[in-house]
């Protein structure tokens, strides 16, 4: 599944499947050629690429990362490596700055305007202003995920990971963003600030917390709730909702004090020779019948208005962890904190990691 922001570079797991279809001539004067599409792992029903093949004859060669980073780091060396590519929010807000990404001709794009809703579009202008380079693809909260019958206490603020009655039993996500978003929120500051006193403020507060913690982990804090391992953890909302499935004793809360709204977008790269497949491909994606075959199999919540009304699943279709209104509770993107920004969390996250 998706990663966002980890403590420490992973080997880089590329995955590479090239399914041949049909034949055709370059994708930029006709509808046949190639497409190379770079997304994160687990984040696609693989059946929706080989539809896309057969009904445009163009071949898709798709590759997998598992951070923003190690994306970034491939299109830096070669924005031409791929067409199309599926960043996060602060990501793109980076590829914009550096000119990595192209704008999109949303005239080659219907489905786009016709099925995205206008909230996600709105919240997409904190990283993507005039929403000009990004199609939504998948999105999502930050939460408190908790058992309750292992949890005697009201959950509905970010302190309860700082309640010593818990010591032992407390998930922390391995990542330095998604940890300091919750420690300077709890302290009324934004997730996005660059002010040395208030992230020192969350760094000493983290370090304060650390001894409560059972483990700083990512995708196993999934699997440690549903085997109760943990009576608290933090967990992005489509792992919550496949939690819930498997153990009815989790709960997920988005904390009163607010979240990360995170957004994970479609984007062309600034050195695409595969233009033309590449918006074809966005306005498949974006089609009521994919966008719900997606989310079927990731579990991550689509912000395709027609995929979200087609859900048959009454539970799931009226689920306020996967489709909540985003104007319930106070909420931001991640931003792109720049150079100096990135190293002064680095450099505090270190300070976390290494304290005792």
């Amino acid at each position: 599944m998706k990663k966002r922001f980890l403590s420490v570079a992973l080997a880089m797991g590329l995955v590479a499947s090239a399914v041949t279809a049909c034949s055709g001539g370059n994708s930029n004067a006709g509808s046949n050629g190639k497409l190379y599409v770079y997304n994160w792992g687990e984040y696609i029903d693989e059946d929706v690429i080989k539809q896309f093949e057969e009904e445009t004859g163009i071949d898709v060669v798709y590759d997998m990362f598992e951070t923003n980073e190690i994306m970034y780091a491939k299109l830096a060396n070669d924005t031409s490596a791929y067409d199309v590519v599926c960043p996060s929010d602060y990501m793109i807000q980076k590829l914009i700055e550096n000119d990595m990404v192209q704008p999109l001709n949303f005239d080659n794009i219907p489905n786009a305007k016709a099925n995205i809703g206008e909230q996600y579009w709105e919240k997409s202008q904190d990283f993507d202003p005039g929403n000009l380079y990004a199609v939504p693809y998948c999105w999502g909260t930050v939460g408190i995920l908790y058992n309750k019958t292992m949890v005697d206490d009201v959950v509905d603020s970010w302190d309860i990971l700082w309640n010593e009655k818990y010591s032992g039993q407390i998930l922390m996500q391995d990542s330095v963003r998604d940890a300091y978003m919750i420690s300077l929120l709890r302290n009324g500051y934004s997730m996005n600030t660059t002010d040395p006193a208030e992230v020192s403020k969350a760094t000493e507060d983290l370090i304060a917390q650390k001894p409560l913690v059972q483990a700083y982990v990512i995708d196993q804090v999934r699997d440690k709730m549903i085997g109760e391992e943990a009576a608290i953890g933090v967990i992005y909302s489509g792992e919550a909702i496949y939690t819930a499935r498997e153990n009815p004793d989790l709960v997920y809360v988005v904390p009163k004090e607010g979240t990360n709204i995170w957004i994970d977008s479609w984007v062309i790269t600034k050195g695409s020779k595969n233009v033309e497949n590449a918006e074809k491909w966005i306005d498949f994606m974006c089609r009521g019948d994919i966008a719900l075959k997606n989310f079927e199999y990731i579990t991550y919540s689509t912000p395709n208005t027609e995929a979200q009304a087609n859900i048959e699943d009454e539970d799931i279709k009226n689920s306020k962890v996967a489709f909540p209104d985003l104007d319930s509770f106070p909420s931001e993107a991640y931003k792109y904190l720049g150079a100096d920004g990135d190293k002064l969390y680095s450099e505090e996250w270190m300070k976390v990691k290494s304290a005792n």
